[in-house]
């Protein structure tokens, strides 16, 4: 741990943390705003995709801005980080996550730690996150390869804030940010048990989403 730098694993807890308190803070607004359904969903993609927009393009200088273990494995086939810098960053996304979902629960007057008994199971929604998570990794990919990196946030927001809508599992894309929602039960949770599938859907997603963009782009 000591080569690795300190500012990009902070850079790195800190985002998630705030993409997390962002995920998990808006869906108990959304829940304490209205009754129905759609539009608690509507509010809860707009806000992700907003902060996670903020977040790329303020901490994407210092770190990268993976928030994501499966972009830190990306990054890592793709050459452009050290498998001893893929531990430490998938360590301060899991931890940021943690600490994230705390102040969100604790901002809204709940318990730091309540763990989910959402339901989010059935084979459906493990394809919807395979296919997810494939889909991110094509679209950071595609606006990074052919050289417009700067286009990665806004990119990556508008998947994101989409994929809330046009998934069954509305997208976590996310291991880190799966274990954080098993802590808060409400609107973003997510039982423990069904956590486990999610995160298998999105590593069998990464398994196929990795070698398919550098295929896809291996001519650039």
């Amino acid at each position: 741990m000591a080569q690795l730098d300190m500012r990009k694993l902070a850079a790195e807890f800190i985002g998630t943390a705030f993409l997390v308190t962002g995920v998990v803070g808006s869906g108990i607004m959304a829940e304490r705003l209205s009754t129905d359904v759609g539009l608690q969903l509507l509010e809860n993609a707009f806000a992700t995709a907003g902060i996670l927009l903020a977040l790329i393009l303020a901490l994407g200088p210092v770190s990268g801005a993976h928030f994501n273990p499966v972009v830190t494995i990306a990054e890592r086939v793709r050459g452009t980080i050290t498998s001893a810098e893929v531990g430490g960053y998938i360590a301060a996304q899991i931890l940021g996550g943690i600490a994230g979902v705390m102040a969100a629960n604790v901002m809204f007057d709940l318990e730091a730690i309540n763990i989910s008994d959402k339901d989010r199971s059935g084979f459906s929604l493990m394809f919807s996150e395979s296919l997810a998570t494939i889909g991110l990794l094509i679209v950071i990919y595609g606006v990074v390869t052919v050289g417009r990196p700067t286009l990665a946030a806004a990119t990556v927001a508008g998947y994101i804030g989409g994929a809330y809508w046009f998934t069954s599992s509305t997208s976590f894309a996310n291991p880190a940010v799966t274990i954080a929602r098993t802590m808060s039960d409400t609107f973003a949770g997510i039982d423990p048990a069904n956590a486990v599938g999610f995160i298998a859907a999105q590593i069998i997603g990464a398994s196929v989403g990795i070698p398919l963009f550098r295929w896809l782009f291996s001519d650039k």
